[in-house]
């Protein structure tokens, strides 16, 4: 792995602005899931550890608290321009641990950079309220406080992405936090911390850890000086979470598992359809939460459409996401590969069919050829099951009611995305859909300025945008009397 600084390849946990290894000694390997080459050794930190994070956090908070927001503003801009400044070294780092194509890291960073700045304008909009008084001797205010010490827990699809989307809204808002990133993916997460201790974000603000989830992750639940808890990841670790988090009654935000529907209607843009299908189901290798996950698509423009679909597919390259040129890499682990395996020879067995791909690649590993399935139908597991890979479901409908129906008939609801030129067509469906997110001729919907974040299994909360920071903040009512 080249790097132009060595520096950012941290394998430390950082605790209190110090870098330091579990107190056990243990650690465990990061590997490179195009390769199988181990890249670096961190530490395999556990319970003793978090709470000493959690006390260095607790410690940090009065101090980070008392700035004003234009003072953590400043700091929170020179991370974001250091992120930028280090783009080209965080992107090779990403592609190395988790497999994306390095055009994609690249693009990941600059999107990682933009929730950092975007919330550190945020921070000096958190404004109160002064409320008419119910009486004329009294006056009733509002205002907006940090929660206190924040806990999150980051997946490994987007391994700077997702720890921005929430450290920069904490420390925007004035709290501290404790992070704990994916295992597979913590070199990112190091990397960012080593930019923010450069930036001059004091010791004990920002804190992160790696090792045993179930720890550490344990721990940030039941420990009560942890106020709030964000977590990105899967429903039934959400679920978990959620149970652990209860006896403190902490504030939560989750964005969970999605099963998004990718509608073409008949009176689509077909070709504009096929890019944002691609761009929708085939980004990261099909492993995001908000990839299409079943392409429903109506009579009149079925076959048409799948045969583009099939030729866009076809120019796909796969290989190692360092290599100029790749636009597929590997899945994350083999049980991402067998997972994958599992729902597409359910599905065929059930009468799908395998318009291309539908087998491992033959570079081994963990790579697995782009799929398109076509005669899909709700029988199948591909339909309620997120296949997290590069797979195409494709149904078959006949009207928009169907078309409506099919898409909510899961218990999730984070994204959904469909294709049409009627303007009357559009608003109805929008409305309709049981979904936190809406892509409407587009297949590519995130932005920092947009609340990201889903209804139903999906999760609670939003992230970015300006309601993103609303989830570290406590509302306090102020009631003043005597006033004559």
């Amino acid at each position: 792995m080249e790097l132009s600084d060595r520096s950012l390849l941290r394998q430390a946990c950082y605790i209190d602005g110090q870098w330091v290894g579990a107190d056990s000694a243990r650690t465990f390997a990061v590997s490179n899931p195009a390769t199988g080459e181990q890249l670096a050794s961190v530490p395999d930190a556990g319970v003793i550890e978090t709470r000493r994070a959690i006390e260095a956090a607790r410690v940090a908070q009065p101090g980070w608290r008392a700035r004003t927001a234009g003072e953590r503003a400043r700091l929170l801009r020179r991370w974001h321009e250091l992120l930028l400044a280090n783009q080209e070294d965080l992107a090779r780092l990403m592609t190395a641990e988790q497999g994306k194509p390095l055009a994609e890291a690249r693009g990941e960073i600059v999107y990682a950079a933009s929730f950092i700045e975007w919330f550190a304008e945020e921070g000096k909009r958190l404004y109160g309220d002064v409320i008419p008084a119910h009486h004329a001797d009294k006056r009733v205010l509002v205002s907006k406080e940090p929660i206190g010490v924040c806990a999150a827990i980051t997946p490994w699809n987007f391994p700077a992405a997702m720890i921005t989307r929430k450290v920069g809204p904490a420390l925007a808002a004035g709290c501290t936090i404790v992070l704990k990133p994916a295992e597979a993916t913590p070199l990112s997460a190091l990397a960012l911390a080593e930019l923010a201790e450069r930036a001059g974000i004091p010791a004990g603000v920002f804190n992160v850890l790696t090792g045993d989830p179930v720890a550490i992750g344990g721990e940030l639940c039941a420990n009560p000086t942890v106020r709030k808890l964000s977590f990105t990841g899967s429903t039934e670790v959400g679920r978990i979470l959620m149970q652990q988090c209860a006896p403190t009654i902490k504030k939560l935000s989750l964005e969970l598992g999605g099963n998004a529907p990718f509608i073409v209607f008949d009176d689509a843009d077909l070709d504009a359809a096929v890019q944002g299908a691609m761009l929708s189901k085939y980004r990261n290798t099909g492993q995001t939460c908000v990839c299409a996950n079943r392409l429903l698509v109506q009579d009149g423009v079925h076959d048409a459409f799948v045969a583009r679909l099939a030729t866009a597919v076809a120019a796909l390259r796969v290989g190692n996401g360092i290599d100029d040129g790749v636009t597929q890499g590997p899945l994350i682990d083999d049980a991402a590969i067998l997972k994958v395996e599992e729902l597409v020879a359910d599905a065929c067995s059930l009468g799908a069919r395998v318009v291309c791909g539908g087998r491992r690649h033959g570079l081994g590993g963990t790579y697995y050829e782009p799929t398109i399935l076509a005669g899909v139908t709700r029988e199948m597991r591909l339909a309620s099951e997120e296949v997290f890979g590069p797979v195409a479901p494709v149904f078959r409908f006949t009207t928009e009611a169907e078309a409506v129906a099919m898409a909510n008939d899961t218990e999730y609801g984070l994204a959904s995305y469909f294709y049409t030129e009627n303007l009357a067509r559009s608003l109805r469906v929008a409305s309709a859909l049981e979904y936190g997110m809406v892509g409407i001729n587009t297949g590519l919907i995130s932005t920092e300025v947009a609340p990201f974040g889903g209804m139903k299994s999906s999760g609670l909360g939003r992230e970015g945008s300006r309601y993103g920071i609303e989830d570290y903040v406590e509302i306090k009512y102020l009631c003043i009397g005597g006033i004559n």
